[in-house]
């Protein structure tokens, strides 16, 4: 039990790092247009942050693949170095095209990251410590996400600028890369885990005809929506209708959210854990407890009308969100098997992340279109509501089949 917290420690600072140089670039909005002038529109920058979804997307059933049928460790620790060197080129770019560019290599790169590094705490935590362990890891995206929210005070200081911001974290996770890559171990080939012996194709095809997988695709897409609106457009957002600075709106956009999702992960995971020794479900139902705060939360965003209720809504958003986020992989590991599980959730990514970069392209085109952020927010909160009926048809296996069918 020792060695599995400590792959959960190892893996801490490298999702923390995915998710800041993910998030940098949203709180930095206003000075990278400033530089790059030929951003020039919403819509643009919406793509721009759409690419990296769709490639990102594509790619993660690729890396999930690789994770379940050669090593989560080669895949976790290359991918690491490869969108830390790609972070570091970010900051010296010069136009919209190379930011594209470096957004595209960023997206491949990360997709090999998190169904490899989930699949790997699941192979080690292989029962009741299982939620808590994914919501401890998720609590380094929310981190990492905080950090990034402060990076706009880093992108309006004249001694730094946000071209310093990419060079310091890209450096960061190059340098992190190798004592990752000396600690980080496999999962014993044994009990639990077994390395996938089919085409990825096939594995595909066989995923894609379990009712509760598509189901939890669904659930997993849905809210996601969202998610990446309020956490890529949040910072924005906050500024132009509260005439905020660029480093408050940042700090206001993710430090609140992120920390209620912090509290949310450790809840979540907690409750998970100790309601699955009373019921095969019991992932399921806290899970649908987390979504349903959504539907308030996102009816809330829309309609606030002062920072402090934005910043509360927002909060309920991330207890949520943090509730929903530990237990997907959990989830996923009761309707697949072992030897499927990072193919799984990649499928899961590239279905959730796809659909979320049409959501951050078509938010900048409405909002272009001045479309009010009430009625964008409010069909929000009914795909959140769609997703937890969803989520209640799952119907779970035992969590430690791993030659179950699929």
């Amino acid at each position: 039990m020792r060695l599995a917290w400590i792959v959960v420690a190892l893996l801490w600072p490298v999702a923390l790092l995915n998710y800041l140089d993910r998030q940098m670039l949203a709180a930095m909005k206003f000075s990278v247009m400033q530089d790059i002038s030929d951003i020039a529109l919403d819509a643009n920058w919406g793509y721009m942050l759409g690419q990296f979804k769709w490639v990102y997307a594509f790619a993660s059933p690729v890396g999930g693949y690789f994770a379940d049928r050669f090593s989560r460790r080669t895949m976790i620790g290359a991918s690491l170095f490869l969108w830390s060197a790609v972070t570091w080129a970010t900051g010296h770019v010069t136009t919209y095209e190379e930011l594209l560019w470096t957004r595209t290599l960023m997206g491949l790169s990360e997709a090999f990251y998190i169904p490899a590094a989930l699949a790997l705490i699941a192979d080690y935590h292989t029962g009741p410590t299982r939620s808590r362990a994914v919501g401890v890891h998720q609590m380094a995206i929310y981190c990492g996400i905080i950090l990034g929210g402060f990076s706009g005070y880093v992108a309006d200081a004249p001694r730094f600028g946000w071209r310093f911001a990419f060079d310091l974290t890209g450096i960061a996770g190059v340098v992190y890369a190798v004592p990752l890559w000396l600690l980080l171990r496999d999962a014993p080939r044994a009990g639990d885990y077994v390395r996938s012996s089919s085409s990825l194709g096939n594995t595909a095809r066989d995923l894609l005809k379990n009712p509760s997988f598509l189901l939890l695709v669904a659930y997993f897409t849905l809210p996601a929506l969202a998610g990446w609106v309020v956490r890529d457009w949040m910072p924005a957002i906050l500024k132009d209708k509260f005439d905020l600075g660029q480093g408050v709106a940042g700090v206001s956009a993710t430090l609140y959210v992120n920390l209620a999702s912090i509290g949310g992960a450790i809840l979540g995971g907690w409750a998970a854990d100790h309601w699955m020794r009373r019921s095969p479900r019991g992932r399921i139902f806290v899970s649908a407890l987390g979504t349903s705060l959504f539907i308030p939360a996102l009816f809330g965003v829309g309609n606030s009308g002062t920072l402090m209720m934005a910043i509360f809504f927002l909060a309920l958003f991330g207890l949520g969100w943090g509730i929903f986020d530990c237990n997907n992989m959990p989830i996923l590991t009761q309707i697949v098997r072992a030897d499927r599980r990072a193919t799984g959730y990649g499928i899961m990514n590239l279905v959730s992340i796809s659909c979320g970069g049409f959501a951050d392209w078509g938010f900048g085109a409405l909002r272009d279109q001045r479309v009010s952020l009430t009625v964008i927010f409010g069909v929000f909160a009914s795909l959140a509501l769609l997703s937890v009926g969803l989520v209640l048809l799952i119907r779970p296996r035992t969590e430690h089949d791993s030659s179950a069918p699929t």
